[in-house]
């Protein structure tokens, strides 16, 4: 599965309260949430962001609440892929479980780069800067969850 998108970069330690801020969890309407997503950090973010673009971060990206509701919230909006240099355990198997991919990367990224992740080779390319860098290429049950759209989707469609 090859994704390609421009990136929308924030810093380190983006918790769930500034994805998805708490005041909006009193739904659970996935486009409610994806319409308020990153608002806190950048008021700006559901105009800038296009179907497919990826979010990049530095250090423990989604800390904070356990909350399903953040990976859900930027699936929704049109995140393809979220890219750090690490993430916080629950947020990136709640990720997961709701079919949005998670990258590790120290790639340099800055603001507008246009990307490409190969996730069946392993390859994160900065179209824009001319790099590539290898990660561990998801392995064959993560990709059916993430084509299904997620673990439970995998599992009511018979593919796990």
């Amino acid at each position: 599965m090859k994704l390609t998108g421009k990136a929308l970069v924030y810093g380190d330690h983006v918790d769930t309260d500034v994805i998805i801020p708490a005041r909006y969890l009193n739904t659970a309407d996935a486009k409610e949430l994806a319409a308020h997503c990153m608002e806190d950090i950048d008021k700006d973010f559901a105009k800038k962001l296009k179907p497919g673009d990826f979010v990049a971060a530095g250090v423990n990206f989604g800390c904070g609440s356990s909350r399903e509701h953040a990976p859900l919230a930027l699936k929704t909006a049109g995140v393809s892929c979220v890219i750090a240099k690490s993430f916080a355990r629950i947020f990136y198997r709640n990720a997961i479980n709701i079919g949005l991919p998670i990258i590790v990367s120290g790639m340099d990224i800055k603001d507008g780069d246009q990307l490409e992740a190969d996730l069946d080779h392993g390859t994160l390319t900065n179209v824009t800067r001319g790099t590539k860098e290898s990660f561990p290429p998801f392995s064959p049950f993560l990709q059916t969850i993430i084509a299904s759209g997620g673990l439970v989707a995998a599992r009511e469609g018979g593919h796990l």
